[in-house]
């Protein structure tokens, strides 16, 4: 997923967003209220992971000004205050869930998926297409019997493309989905990590799943 964390402590907000770049998604990161409402109403975020204690723009300001514009990206608030009505409040006000600091990664990465989901849709753990089976809790990716040895971003885009079995999907979709501001890719890394991805499925006589479609992107499909 592409993910803004908006933290005004830069210690906290480095370790979410080296914590979920491991587990593979693109995550941008502001400390501050008006830059993270801007980021958050001009980029294709899946997901902004909110601080309510913000400099210059607490986070629920930013959260009402986002829902006045119509950005309807999810949003889970991060907040030193626990009080029953304060969860209440941010929930009223346009929160899609809510996490209480302290607070264990873990925990952070099971709400970040279950918001997922509701991005997504209903999905299982498991991806399959034809002999490929990517089984997206253990992280393991096997064709037929073969276990592959992806990288992390050949791992997320194989990932991203199994979500979307069938559809051609863009070179701009695949560098919004997989890339943050941060770790912009140069003009054929997304062609690179196909071909290498593709050698790795194939390998051993697998028969080709990754197609390109000129001048449209890149499918997911048993068919060529």
């Amino acid at each position: 997923m592409r993910i803004l964390v908006v933290e005004d402590s830069k210690r906290l907000a480095q370790s979410v967003q080296a914590g979920l770049r491991r587990l593979g998604h693109a995550v941008d990161v502001v400390h501050e209220g008006p830059r993270g409402l801007s980021y958050a109403r001009l980029n294709p975020y899946d997901l902004v992971i909110l601080d309510i204690l913000l400099p210059g723009l607490d986070g629920l300001s930013v959260l009402r000004e986002l829902r006045a514009a119509h950005v309807y990206t999810h949003v889970l608030l991060l907040t030193a205050k626990d009080a029953v009505e304060d969860r209440v409040n941010g929930l009223q006000t346009g929160a899609d869930d809510y996490l209480v600091k302290p607070f264990a990664f873990e925990e952070l990465a099971a709400r970040i998926d279950a918001l997922g989901r509701r991005v997504r849709g209903p999905s299982t753990p498991v991806l399959e297409l034809g002999d490929l089976r990517i089984d997206t809790s253990a992280r393991v990716v096997k064709r037929g019997e073969r276990r592959l040895d992806l990288t992390r971003r050949e791992y997320a885009l194989l990932r991203y493309l199994a979500s979307r079995a069938g559809e051609i999907v863009s070179h701009v979709e695949i560098e919004d989905e997989l890339y943050d501001e941060d770790t912009l890719p140069n003009s054929n890394v997304v062609a690179s990590t196909i071909c290498t991805l593709r050698e790795k499925l194939e390998a051993d006589g697998g028969s080709r799943l990754i197609h390109t479609r000129r001048g449209l992107g890149y499918e997911l499909a048993e068919s060529p």
